[in-house]
């Protein structure tokens, strides 16, 4: 079978490889295989062959963060799979590739849906759910706010936020973005500026935020944080703006606030978070089969034309996504 192997960091064209390996045969008991459909070029790959992650594997590695697929083979102990249906490929599960095997337990038979669509649920989704989740209980009626709005994890905070009775407060840094998030179901979106806490205030009746999402940093932070109730959290999951965040510290020892940072790797490595993930994608994965998340797709590839996806990709003109189907060829969405 084919799979994509960076074999050292730097240019995609010059480190990365399409190589033949061993077709994964004859599933152990506790194993299955997936036939990758679909899988995301995700700004974490991107990262790892620039050799600029948080961790950074051993070399060689294959990559592909997250995807989905038809599973083709279970061993004689699987049960919560058969053949035919389709799944994820676990994060960082290898889906650069036309096979992946795999022992994950929690994975489930999606719903029907967009493919592709679906082939982007395992990252970004997970981690806008986590972050509405995890760090403050937010109760039906409540507002948050959440910057970086039209990423892949803004976008699918909207959505689970709408889903859940949350209200929010998405902030962007184009004006053109403004209807195309509200048809999504965003609250109130205003563009980020110095008198960001003003029209926060003035457009949700002077609410003081139990929770604040970071995807921009800088100055944004200090924004979020004067507008944040006492004892509210700022979580800081990006820093999608490239400049630091200087921040006052005397209203956050006074107001009792605190700032968290949150990536989706470390969280997969504590002890039995991984058992929750069955149940977490089962909200999940409703919202994308259906739409509700959603993201522009600039075109699909194949394997083979692995260096003009990843330059499409990194002009971030939306999701680039590889059919790993030898016969699959480029067509814009």
């Amino acid at each position: 079978m084919k799979a994509l192997q960076l074999t050292a960091y730097g240019e995609p064209r010059d480190v990365l490889k399409l190589v033949d390996v061993p077709n994964l045969d004859n599933p152990a008991a506790n194993e299955i295989i997936i036939r990758v459909e679909a899988s995301a070029i995700e700004p974490t790959d991107q990262y790892i062959i620039a050799g600029i992650y948080g961790e950074l594997p051993a070399l060689p590695h294959f990559l592909g963060c997250t995807g989905v697929g038809r599973v083709v083979a279970i061993g004689k102990n699987v049960a919560h799979v058969k053949v035919g249906d389709r799944t994820l490929v676990p994060v960082n599960g290898n889906a650069w590739a036309e096979y992946v095997k795999t022992n994950a337990t929690w994975l489930r038979a999606l719903p029907d849906g967009n493919v592709d669509q679906l082939a982007m649920l395992g990252m970004n989704p997970l981690t806008a759910l986590l972050l509405l989740t995890e760090f403050a209980k937010l109760e039906r009626g409540d507002w948050l706010i959440s910057t970086a709005a039209n990423s892949a994890v803004g976008r699918a905070i909207i959505a689970i936020a709408k889903g859940r009775g949350y209200r929010t407060v998405n902030i962007v840094r184009r004006p053109e973005l403004i209807d195309e998030l509200t048809a999504l179901g965003g609250d109130v979106v205003l563009v980020d500026g110095p008198d960001l806490p003003a029209r926060i205030a003035a457009a949700t009746g002077q609410t003081k935020f139990p929770l604040a999402l970071d995807g921009v940093g800088g100055a944004t932070t200090q924004r979020l944080l004067d507008c944040l109730d006492r004892y509210g959290k700022l979580v800081i999951w990006s820093g999608m703006g490239g400049e630091p965040s200087p921040i006052n510290n005397v209203p956050i020892i006074f107001n009792g606030q605190s700032l968290h940072g949150f990536w989706i790797m470390n969280w997969l490595k504590v002890p039995g978070n991984m058992d929750r993930l069955g149940v977490l994608y089962d909200e999940l994965a409703p919202l994308v089969a259906s739409g509700a998340i959603t993201l522009p797709i600039a075109a699909t590839f194949g394997l083979e034309q692995y260096v003009e996806a990843l330059d499409l990709a990194s002009k971030f003109r939306g999701k680039v996504i590889f059919h790993p189907d030898p016969d699959h060829s480029a067509r814009a969405e």
